[in-house]
């Protein structure tokens, strides 16, 4: 059975010193109501109103819409200082409004911004700064420990958790370092196509993408993809065990978190890093041939050539060293916020974005610091 609603309207009259509000209509939730922005402009356009009185001789239906409407009708007219009259309403109104205005809103109950100090700000992350500075020497210092342990053969992990790691960050890895690195690749040709072509110097793609891959860009896409998907994983699993508690469990049985849980997953990255480099470089270079051989009046042979000519090992042996100091960040920044986590599930996610953003801000420095001694060393 459909029931028809009647419209809501609000008639507003003025009798002497005071403003009656006539409420017609159903007020169900699913009727459309009118605005209440004339009732509020008249009793605050600074008119000699004196009280404020309801009619409800045609209200029909209503529920708690009619009361969200009244509430704020009575609430601006009070700011005004107008006497609200409200003994006309129906007594299941006025009962409602009893319970509503029975308790006075606790003073500083509400949220309220307040501006902070630059002085603060600063100050506060300063002290931030600090103490990821303390966290991360102290972190550094313990795997430190963890490694010295291992070369005395007293480091204790199940090498089943080694061979897993390298699973998981190495041939697990492969599809994507293979989109990535042919994508920047071909990036890199046409990049470097577009000024060698206005001088016919198209074989020299070849040296451009040879050397920009080789010297940077293989290590660096390799590291900046691991960071976000070993480095968030490493934060993520470690996370989740200092939520349920598995790392006090093992510190309970005698067994060393940073020997146990770190060390395998730091050796499982450092040691297949180089590789992904390698992979990404010769991805890198198939890229860039496809573009060249396809676009541009180049032989593949020329292309390989002109490759062989260009990258030596020099070059070869610098982007494989920057992506295993890369594997170390990235197994130091995911292994630290993992052991940091708090003991939350929104903790967990924090620490992954947060394993993320660091490695990858340590690999932008690290590539950074690496490039500026490689070039005043002349190499």
């Amino acid at each position: 059975m459909t029931v028809n609603n009647a419209p809501c309207e609000i008639n507003v009259s003025r009798k002497e010193h005071a403003l009656e509000v006539s409420i017609v209509g159903d007020w169900v939730l699913d009727a459309e109501t009118p605005a209440l922005e004339a009732v509020l402009t008249q009793l605050g356009d600074g008119a000699d109103i004196k009280r404020l009185v309801f009619s409800t001789e045609a209200l029909g239906r209503w529920d708690s819409l009619l009361m969200t409407e009244l509430i704020q009708l009575i609430d601006y007219g009070t700011k005004q200082g107008i006497e609200v009259d409200t003994s006309t309403l129906p007594e299941g109104i006025q009962g409602l409004l009893s319970l509503v205005y029975a308790v006075p809103e606790r003073v500083g109950a509400r949220r309220q911004e307040t501006k902070t100090p630059w002085l603060e700000v600063i100050g506060k992350g300063g002290l931030r700064i600090f103490r990821d500075s303390q966290a991360l020497v102290s972190f550094v210092g313990e795997t430190a420990l963890s490694v010295f342990a291992l070369m005395r053969g007293k480091a204790r992990f199940r090498l089943v958790d080694l061979w897993m790691n390298i699973q998981d960050c190495g041939p697990s890895a492969l599809p994507i370092i293979t989109l990535i690195s042919l994508l920047v690749g071909l990036i890199l040709a046409f990049v470097g196509a577009v000024q060698l072509a206005l001088f016919g110097a198209q074989i020299y793609i070849a040296d451009l993408v040879g050397l920009g891959m080789t010297r940077e860009m293989g290590g660096l896409m390799a590291a900046i993809i691991m960071s976000g998907r070993t480095g968030a994983a490493y934060a993520a699993q470690l996370g989740t065990m200092q939520v349920n508690s598995e790392i006090d469990a093992l510190k309970t049985m005698g067994f060393e978190p940073m020997d146990f849980l770190v060390l395998p997953r730091m050796l499982a990255l450092v040691s297949i890093m180089p590789l992904l480099c390698l992979y990404a470089i010769l991805m890198g270079i198939v890229g860039g041939a496809l573009v060249t051989v396809n676009f541009f009046d180049v032989s593949l042979v020329e292309y390989l050539n002109r490759t062989a000519n260009a990258v030596h090992l020099t070059d070869l042996t610098i982007g494989i060293v920057k992506c295993a100091v890369f594997g170390v960040l990235i197994a130091l920044s995911g292994c630290m916020r993992g052991m940091q986590c708090g003991r939350s599930a929104s903790a967990v996610g924090d620490a992954a974005t947060s394993a993320v953003v660091t490695g990858i801000v340590f690999i932008v420095i690290a590539d950074s610091l690496m490039t500026v001694m490689c070039n005043r060393l002349g190499i």
